[in-house]
């Protein structure tokens, strides 16, 4: 099992702060939307909406909502948008590769703001193909400690593929690839482990040491690029020393 990514837990608590924001609910009512345009609206035959929905409600999005999305995005009801996904590649500061994955209506709009979040935070987009092969697809399912234990995680995750479980400090990330997310996650919930989001990302293959400034100025570009409606996801090859986290979250 692999020692954790501070970046990874750091993520994952400030997607708690930003669902408090209301800016997740949106992009999350969007994944369902386009889960269920892209494979029906049934949950039964369509793993990727369940997982959709399954995060949604993880994240106290209000049923109503979801529901309506599901409709909208299975043609039930009017008013669903032509959603594209497209992805962009850049440079933070330090070399940082970027990822930047878009779910919109207007590629236009996409483009200029995430072009404006990089030069404004001492980024650059770079050309398609830059950056992506830094990363891989993966699968990851991210499982809150309380109420289970590593051996009961690792017994019942491995056996369905998992590659490897790190620790996040109060949740285990169980990884594998992209194609075992519905097994693993299956094999999870067979085994009455609860979890509280399972869905496909961009892992980086190695990641680049940054001391407290680069880290700042990768979070700032980071914030930036989610602050559009429009960017769902962004991934970036950078982590940090317990020391330089502790020194950021003191800037909170």
């Amino acid at each position: 099992m692999s020692g954790h990514s501070k970046w990874a837990t750091t993520k994952h608590k400030k997607a708690a702060i930003d669902a408090k924001r209301g800016k997740l609910f949106a992009k999350l009512i969007k994944n369902i939307e386009v889960a269920a345009r892209t494979g029906g609206g049934d949950v039964a035959g369509n793993p990727t909406l369940f997982d959709a929905i399954q995060k949604a409600k993880k994240t106290s999005v209000p049923n109503d909502n979801i529901n309506n999305a599901v409709k909208r995005g299975a043609g039930l009801v009017a008013g669903g948008a032509d959603y594209q996904t497209i992805m962009y590649e850049g440079y933070g500061v330090g070399g940082i590769a970027v990822l930047v994955e878009c779910l919109t209506d207007n590629r236009n709009r996409a483009a200029a703001e995430v072009r404006i979040a990089f030069t404004r935070n001492g980024g650059q987009l770079a050309d398609p193909g830059s950056v992506s092969y830094l990363f891989s697809r993966k699968g990851v399912v991210i499982v809150p400690k309380a109420g289970t234990t590593e051996e009961a995680v690792m017994e019942a995750a491995l056996d369905a593929g998992a590659e490897e479980i790190n620790d996040l400090g109060d949740d285990f990330e169980v990884v594998s690839e992209a194609t075992d997310l519905v097994p693993v996650r299956t094999a999870l919930q067979d085994a009455g482990i609860e979890y509280d989001s399972a869905e496909v990302q961009f892992v980086p293959a190695m990641q680049v040491e940054v001391d407290a400034e680069g880290a700042r100025k990768v979070l700032r570009l980071i914030d930036a690029l989610e602050d559009s409606d429009d960017v769902q996801n962004v991934y970036a090859n950078f982590d940090a020393s317990d020391e330089v986290m502790a020194e950021l979250e003191q800037d909170d």
